[in-house]
């Protein structure tokens, strides 16, 4: 007896997802393609908005707005989740064996590394704690002065300085140092 009953309930709820279809899917289409921009992600959204009608009859006659409000609400809410969760995930990159890295040679950054590191060592000790302060441990200028214990305008003329001396000692040392300071 409880096969009967079953079978009933499938019947009308297959007769209530196919009236709703009837009556609201062109609608609910029409609505799912406007905001995707594409005709088939449109109709899988208009059916996984009809399962999920389906699946909560009781929303659909429970006298809270119109049938079809709620089915358009559902149609935004499953676009807007499908949006959210692809920018949720990295861009896929297809590999491609021809592409080169575009860095240039580990070395080269270690060599320039040592040269600011040897120019920095050169500079008064105020100077080098004030860029240390700003470009190694990325403070602002009212972070290291605080650090510091001087004031911001301090801290901006001795980097002003600082850096004014290390561009003079990379130009006396001639080519090679392009992208440096």
């Amino acid at each position: 007896m409880g096969g009967f009953g079953t079978r009933h309930r499938q019947v009308a709820d297959e007769a209530l997802i196919r009236s709703l279809f009837e009556e609201h899917g062109r609608a609910m289409l029409a609505y799912a393609t406007r905001l995707t921009g594409e005709r088939a992600t449109a109709e899988d959204v208009v059916q996984e908005a009809l399962i999920r009608a389906w699946k909560h009859p009781d929303a659909l006659v429970n006298g809270k707005g119109s049938v079809r409000g709620w089915l358009l609400t559902v149609v935004r809410n499953i676009i807007t989740d499908n949006v959210r969760a692809r920018n949720a995930r990295p861009k896929e990159v297809a590999e491609s064996p021809a592409a080169v890295p575009i860095e240039r040679d580990h070395a080269d950054k270690v060599v320039n590394s040592m040269v600011v590191l040897d120019a920095l060592d050169q500079l008064p000790a105020v100077h080098r704690s004030v860029l240390v302060e700003i470009y190694v441990r990325g403070q602002s200028v009212n972070e290291a002065a605080e650090t510091l214990g001087i004031p911001p305008g301090t801290v901006k003329s001795r980097s002003y300085y600082a850096l004014r001396a290390l561009r003079d000692m990379f130009s006396t040392r001639g080519a090679g140092m392009e992208g440096v300071a």
